[in-house]
């Protein structure tokens, strides 16, 4: 996957300036003149963006709400001529890597872009880790999955068992199905991936479901 700068201003001597800046380190480097072009244009490879606050049309913030939303992860370094402190704060709040004030200096662009570019490829590798992880999940058969969350809880075999209603020979064949499929080596490292994709306490939702009914009755 390619990564790429892209520069969104509405100001062409400051989006032609910073891309030649940019460009000069060796990054690859597309403009656009306004949020609108740039979302004609996707979908985007994996990078950064250098984008201004203040545009014609849609803002720089209105189109980091609007990438949030559709979960497009491209870091986003804001270059502004007149900002303040709440709007700083809202652009890092909602995910912003650097907020810039115009006339950037250059070793502090540059750092910041550098900085946005690794951040994109360790979201970029955390992601497909994480994808991996729900895919091994889901060759998992249903049985093995609840025993895995139970695992996962910190239960032991025998209240597996107890739980489940089977052997606790049962809940060892299943546990090792489960490890070799999830392809993990050990319980601590089974326990980190059914943490990673939210797998809950089954206990927790047979006692919640319990109180529902309670409640209903």
């Amino acid at each position: 996957m390619h990564e790429m700068v892209f520069v969104i201003d509405d100001d062409v001597s400051v989006r032609e300036g910073v891309a030649e800046l940019v460009e000069s380190l060796g990054f690859r480097v597309q403009t656009y003149s306004s949020a609108e072009e740039f979302l004609q244009n996707g979908p985007h490879p994996s990078g950064c963006m250098i984008l201004d606050v203040f545009m014609g049309g849609m803002t720089g913030l209105q189109l980091q709400n609007r990438l949030m939303k559709a979960k497009v992860h491209l870091p986003i370094i804001f270059l502004t001529g007149r900002g303040d402190i709440p709007m700083t704060v809202h652009a890092l709040k909602a995910g912003a890597s650097h907020f810039l004030t115009k006339p950037v200096q250059e070793p502090e662009l540059l750092t910041a872009v550098r900085e946005a570019l690794a951040s994109a490829r360790l979201a970029n590798e955390e992601r497909a880790e994480l994808d991996h992880i729900h895919r091994r999940f889901q060759t998992l058969a249903l049985r093995e999955r609840q025993v895995m969350a139970f695992v996962v809880s910190g239960c032991l075999n025998k209240q597996i068992a107890h739980e489940m209603g089977i052997s606790e020979r049962t809940v060892k064949l299943y546990r090792a199905r489960v490890m070799q499929k999830m392809a993990v080596q050990s319980l601590a490292d089974l326990v980190k991936q059914g943490e990673r994709i939210g797998i809950g306490d089954p206990r927790k939702s047979k006692h919640d479901q319990a109180q529902q009914s309670s409640t209903r009755g």
